[in-house]
């Protein structure tokens, strides 16, 4: 064991200083003052903007001085002197892990901010200080109710890593595995919970005056997220998900999870002994081997996004692992994206369309997915995305317009035409544009959508193949057996109604085209039931039934 006493902290880590947890109403003290800081930061750049421009002494620039003026003594003037981006990223940090938290996933929401805010966002910490080696102990053997070492005959006093939420140490258990140790930093958890409820009243009262972005619903989609993250029972389930999602593929791994040593605080999962990619490791890989690599980290991303609809939404380089034997590896699955069935399908069409190029489908299937408001232009906002789909067919290569620069650019389109995006396709996107870095890394100037190419059209084939037809109809026998069973009076009329029209007099012409009418009517609720995606047996036997009536009222009023 680690001795208690060996130097805490040595690799450059700042020493997080604890604080006792703020109440609820403290805490949104210290978030309003921080966001009325913000306010009059904005108010000066505003001042600052109209006097370079000639306006300063306009009516409203004038008053809005004077009130500058009466809060000035008040205000953290070398703050406020910083350009308004830096500010607002300087707020989002000294307000701690969870308004870290957000302005990481701001920075990826160009459809929503201006470029210099998202771009001054991507600078927020990731290297954050870290507890010092005796109290990490400490608050492990708190969580596992247990001396440490009954459980661990190692542990690194130095952090793998320390983020807004966990910090992360190397060690090994007593049977030999070697073992990551993630635990959640004090009262991280319950500074969470008082934010996100505040931020949820902040995103219902910003929805009556700012409704065209729609604050309530990506701020609520937040606090979803990240709730989540502070309960690490969550990443383990994530993990054991991914695992079993691709038990078919032994190259493509994900940690194991020791749940006799992981709860809500603490998560204890299997090490991966590997290398991050970068050049070293790219000096070290033959060509085949790198191809091998860019094969798995490209099917992966796509197996997860396009064909299980649950995907790691936290992907960077860091979170990759490439192994000695030429397989990949994926850690840090606190973040995951998961689409539903039908969101799944559109991303595919899009995607396919796209690496297929078709820019013109391609545009129709992305506008299928966005949320359109009173103000919204959707159709100019598919002729925009579809004349840039086209530039980028021109050379969609890393260097000179990379499918992640493609992407970002219609992201950024959306808010020109008052148009929103879910915030799943955001952390898609994040997914992809870190896919495409890594690939350069490994194969500079890569074409991303070459490559993804082959499994797009693998996923899509598998989904319209005759055995998953097949399949789909198994799973629903049961249910339309039971639909039959309930439904004699239905099957009863139909007969009853087709003997009655076998008899019915040809004095009436109308009544010769009721078998029409009734066969096209039974045509069309079949062609409903497929749109969405009801039961193959229901509309196999709807669109039979009609296609039947039809030709015999034709034939009936044509003998």
């Amino acid at each position: 064991m680690t001795n208690s006493n060996t130097q805490a902290i040595n690799s450059g880590y700042e020493i997080l200083v604890e604080k006792k947890s703020e109440g609820l109403i403290r805490r949104f003290f210290v978030t309003f003052r921080h966001s009325l800081g913000l306010i009059w930061g904005s108010i000066y750049t505003y001042i600052q903007q109209q006097k370079a421009a000639g306006r300063g002494w306009s009516i409203i620039t004038i008053i809005l001085r004077l009130m500058l003026a009466l809060a000035w003594p008040f205000l953290n003037r070398s703050l406020i002197k910083q350009p308004f981006p830096v500010q607002f990223r300087r707020r989002l940090e000294m307000l701690g892990p969870t308004y870290i938290k957000l302005g990481q996933i701001l920075s990826l929401r160009e459809d929503l901010l201006p470029k210099d805010i998202t771009d001054e966002l991507k600078n927020l910490l990731d290297r954050l200080p870290a507890l010092p080696f005796p109290r990490y102990l400490e608050l492990i053997e708190a969580n596992l109710v247990l001396p440490v070492w009954i459980v661990f005959s190692e542990i690194d006093a130095v952090p793998l890593g320390s983020a807004s939420l966990a910090q992360t140490h190397r060690a090994m258990l007593r049977t030999g595995e070697e073992v990551v140790i993630k635990l959640l930093k004090p009262n991280v958890r319950q500074i969470v919970v008082n934010d996100t409820r505040w931020l949820r009243v902040v995103g219902f009262i910003s929805n009556i005056f700012l409704a065209r972005f729609q604050p309530k619903r990506l701020i609520n989609e937040f606090c979803r997220y990240t709730l989540l993250e502070v309960d690490l029972r969550n990443e383990a389930a994530n993990a054991e998900i991914f695992a079993a999602n691709f038990k078919d593929e032994p190259d493509v791994r994900f940690p194991k999870v020791y749940r006799e040593a992981s709860n809500e605080n603490l998560l204890c999962m299997e090490f991966f002994r590997g290398s991050k990619p970068n050049a070293e490791v790219l000096a070290k890989l033959s060509d085949k081997e790198i191809d091998n690599v860019i094969r798995l980290g490209v099917g992966a991303t796509i197996q997860m996004i396009f064909r299980d609809g649950f995907f790691h939404a936290d992907l960077h380089p860091g979170n990759l692992i490439i192994f000695d034997d030429g397989s990949v590896g994926f850690i840090d699955l606190g973040m995951i994206g998961r689409f539903d069935s039908d969101m799944r399908k559109r991303m595919l069409y899009y995607f396919y369309a796209l690496v297929m190029g078709d820019p013109a489908s391609a545009a129709r299937y992305l506008v299928a997915m966005t949320n359109a408001g009173p103000r919204s232009d959707p159709e100019g906002f598919r002729r925009a995305v579809e004349d840039l789909n086209r530039r980028w067919l021109r050379s969609p290569n890393f260097n000179e317009f990379s499918l992640g620069h493609l992407i970002l650019q219609s992201v950024g389109l959306a808010g020109k035409f008052h148009i929103q995006y879910p915030g799943e396709i955001i952390l898609m996107v994040k997914s992809l544009i870190t896919l495409e870095g890594v690939g350069n890394v490994l194969a500079p100037g890569i074409d991303v959508a070459e490559a993804a190419r082959k499994h797009v059209q693998g996923i899509l084939f598998e989904q319209i193949s005759i055995s998953k037809v097949l399949k789909e109809g198994i799973l629903v026998l049961p249910e339309m057996m039971d639909i039959l069973t309930r439904s004699p009076l239905v099957i009863s009329e139909m007969l009853r109604f087709a003997e009655s029209y076998v008899k019915t007099s040809r004095e009436n012409p109308l009544a010769e085209l009721k078998g029409v009418i009734f066969g096209s009517f039974c045509l069309l609720s079949g062609a409903v039931v497929f749109a969405f995606d009801g039961p193959v047996l229901l509309w196999g036997f709807l669109m039979v039934a009609g296609f039947n009536f039809a030709i015999y009222g034709f034939l009936r009023r044509n003998r």
